[in-house]
């Protein structure tokens, strides 16, 4: 017999009643019942029920345990009455009569139980990682993560990409956000960078002449931390495929990204890719104050300015004499409560702003009658112009914002989710997917009005090199997100090739000829050796396994997350250096402020 264990603990069936067996886990619960303790063991695979009575000769050894200690245990198999088989567990027709018991490793007392999953401050369990990774939840989500992960590699080996590996040591590359640099010794006050994305290396993969690339590849970004973003490094889905234009790579990716959802849904229903909308950024935003919509919610904004231009309801009618102002509605579908209206003004003046106005329907002595202050102001026409627009009804509402679209934009699609939520119009049980399309190349700081990429750097412009030569806030790109239930689960582009459309881009951006050869000189150099038009996609795996595990935190789904400071609480990471690694790379600390 093995040293260890002869099956795991989710093996034995009514199959094995008889036989002598060893099982080694650890130990999840222990109940003493007058005389006869049960033991839930449990190792990776399951649980198996054990027992010993005073006639057991390993009693008074189990006697002495307590939870999460690991140990081998010998004994017999034996089946359960018919009344206590617990259906719930694989090995829930036996149980096993222990007859020996060998400590492994003994456990002081627990900072945080194991058993029962009860809710722990963050900090306790990232300190304690190695616990709280033995909890069936954050076990389970772990298994999902590699199964998930698994099922992207067969699926794309399966569409014809072939699987490389590119560099985690390499150079700078303006990517959106920080880079974690890395000093080099053997070039004094010199500094690699990890890198944000294998961007610049696929791109050389394609000029090197193969033709569909991908990569399960880690990402490196030091970014501020949110619920659905990791502040330090990430995993992402990459590909890249040569002789594409952007169909090309919806053809390919979506339905790879489709059968991972639908292998590991749980019962949830997903879009099928053919089916999933092409939705322009600018009306994305428009209908839905976002460029990742959840299309579960059939919430849809539109403009109403027009009702609202001179009419009795001054804010509005001011605001509209100023250029670049609009009014949307958030049409609220049996949201039509006087009640429900100010729940919702309040969770407006939560997110900083005055209120929001609203208008709702109700049954009148003359048919329906507009209620809400917004009503009182601009009068019977315009209410019911507004109502036949939104196509509402009694027992409806409508709620306002307005000013300038990117003021108010990103609270109306925190209002549309929150209605939806609130009036339960959301599927709950679906995965909607759509493609954001057509997104701006460039955009222009609100405050000095310099131009920068708004999005990614080297992609196409929609009409080449004549499209740069306008006004840049008009130049669309082949950009192109995918979105999922409210999260961006993919980004990609169809990529700038030629080296004169890169400098024309770079350029209009701020980047001299020589800063984008200093930066980029690799790829520029390679695009004037024959570069096929390519393009491609990278999906952060991540958020994927957090959307199919119901979580609404990304540590939720990573092994060794860092916390919201970007701190390492088991490993201690950040930490200080030595002096002698200081001196080995020729650096020396600032006084700390």
């Amino acid at each position: 017999m093995h040293a260890y264990r002869s099956h795991t603990c989710a093996d034995l069936t009514a199959a094995h009643v008889g036989e002598t067996v060893r099982l080694s886990g650890w130990v999840h619960r222990i109940r003493d019942h007058g005389g006869v303790l049960f033991i839930d063991l449990r190792d990776h695979f399951g649980i198996t029920q054990v027992l010993a009575d005073s006639d057991s000769p390993a009693f008074a050894d189990i006697e002495k345990l307590r939870a999460e200690f690991c140990v081998r245990i010998e004994g017999t198999v034996k089946a359960r009455d018919a009344s206590l088989v617990n259906t719930k567990l694989k090995t829930g027709e036996i149980e096993v009569y222990a007859r020996s018991m060998d400590i492994l490793g003994a456990a002081d007392d627990l900072p945080l139980p194991v058993f029962g999953e009860p809710d722990y401050p963050e900090e306790t369990r990232l300190s304690y990682r190695f616990l709280d990774l033995r909890r069936d939840g954050l076990h389970g989500n772990m298994m999902l993560r590699s199964n998930v992960v698994r099922s992207m590699r067969q699926r794309m080996w399966g569409t014809g990409f072939t699987e490389f590996q590119t560099p985690i040591i390499t150079a700078s590359s303006p990517e959106g956000a920080r880079d974690f640099l890395v000093p080099s010794r053997l070039h004094p006050g010199k500094f690699y960078a990890l890198p944000q994305a294998p961007q610049q290396f696929k791109q050389l993969i394609m000029v090197s002449g193969f033709d569909k690339y991908f990569q399960i590849a880690p990402c490196f970004r030091d970014e501020d931390p949110r619920a659905d973003r990791s502040p330090t490094d990430f995993y992402q889905l990459d590909v890249e495929m040569s002789f594409v234009e952007q169909e090309d790579v919806f053809s390919a990716v979506g339905p790879v990204l489709q059968g991972v959802f639908e292998e590991f849904a749980d019962g949830k229903k997903v879009d099928p890719c053919g089916e999933w909308p092409r939705i322009p950024y600018a009306e994305s935003l428009l209908k839905y104050g976002t460029d990742k919509p959840d299309l579960r919610n059939p919430i849809e904004m539109q403009v109403v300015s027009e009702h609202f231009r001179g009419s009795g309801f001054a804010i509005f009618a001011k605001l509209l004499e100023n250029d670049g102002t609009e009014i949307r509605a958030i049409p609220a579908p049996t949201g039509g409560s006087r009640k429900f209206c100010d729940r919702m003004n309040a969770f407006a003046q939560a997110q900083g702003l005055p209120g929001m106005g609203y208008i709702f329907w109700r049954a009148g002595d003359d048919g329906l009658e507009a209620a809400g202050p917004l009503a009182k102001n601009i009068g019977p026409e315009r209410t019911e112009a507004i109502r036949q627009q939104l196509n509402l009804g009694e027992g409806d509402a409508a709620f306002f914002l307005g000013g300038k679209p990117a003021q108010f934009e990103g609270v109306a699609a925190k209002a549309r989710d929150e209605i939806g939520r609130e009036l339960k119009l959301l599927d709950e049980n679906r995965f909607a997917f759509a493609w954001i399309v057509d997104f701006p190349m460039y955009e222009a700081d609100a405050e000095s009005g310099k131009v920068d990429f708004s999005h990614n750097p080297f992609s196409m412009p929609q009409g080449g090199m004549d499209a740069l030569s306008g006004d840049p806030l008009k130049v669309l790109g082949y950009q192109y997100d995918l979105a999922c239930n409210g999260y961006e689960l993919l980004s990609g582009a169809i990529r700038n090739h030629k080296p004169e459309i890169m400098y024309r881009a770079f350029e209009i951006a701020g980047y001299p000829n020589s800063e984008v050869d200093k930066r980029f000189g690799g790829m520029v150099k390679a695009f004037k050796y024959g570069a096929p038009p390519h393009g491609g996609c990278a999906a952060g795996i991540d958020r994927i396994v957090m959307l199919l595990a119901g979580e609404q935190n990304i540590r939720q789904v990573i092994m060794f997350p860092m916390n919201q400071r970007a701190e390492d609480l088991l490993l201690h990471a950040p930490s200080d250096p030595t002096n002698d690694q200081l001196r080995d790379l020729g650096l020396r600390l600032a006084p700390k402020t």
